[in-house]
């Protein structure tokens, strides 16, 4: 779903590559998140496969499991976004008039933007801190931690910029229709 401006009002032409730029990005991790959460389901059930009928040890599955959920959690985040298809307060969305309604969205998504920010720096640091340690899992398998920090990172990294296109899109189209 490619996010438009508000009716009457036309966005720029250079903020509009931007956001279709970002739409094709966010429905190709969207797939990948898709393909990414089949693969963990494929892992999990070899590994009770494995262990009922075999009766092998698989030590790996589990974590392999978690990197795969924890990127398509987070890579999938800023399609949703761009759907609108996070939680929202829809009742009120049909209640307020159109003006104040767009008021309410902005924001929402500004203090959305805040809170991901913040959570974003933290996973930056969390990232930069498993790489100069060279963190690994206490597992046998012991992969390093760095993998599922960087999907988070990307994930909140891109939900921002998401979030931060909105905001500006808002503004933007909002002035032009002023204009």
């Amino acid at each position: 779903m490619v996010l438009t401006p508000p009716s009457g009002s036309r966005r720029p032409a250079f903020l509009d590559r931007i956001i279709t730029s970002f739409d094709v990005l966010d429905r190709v991790l969207v797939w990948a998140s898709a393909l990414a959460t089949i693969g963990a389901g494929l892992v999990l059930t070899y590994s009770i496969v494995v262990r009922y009928f075999l009766h092998i040890s698989t030590d790996w599955q589990d974590e392999m499991a978690v990197f795969l959920l924890v990127g398509a959690t987070f890579l999938s985040a800023p399609y949703v976004q761009s759907v609108r298809g996070h939680i929202t307060i829809e009742a009120l969305e049909e209640l307020l008039p159109r003006g104040i309604e767009r008021v309410r969205a902005l924001v929402s998504d500004i203090i959305c933007l805040a809170f991901c920010a913040f959570f974003d720096w933290q996973c930056w640091l969390l990232l930069l801190e498993a790489i100069d340690d060279g963190r690994v899992t206490d597992s046998a398998w012991a992969p390093p931690l760095w993998i599922p920090y960087s999907l988070m990172t990307a994930g909140m990294t891109l939900l921002c910029l998401r979030f931060a296109l909105q905001i500006i899109d808002a503004l933007a189209s909002r002035r032009e229709a002023v204009a």
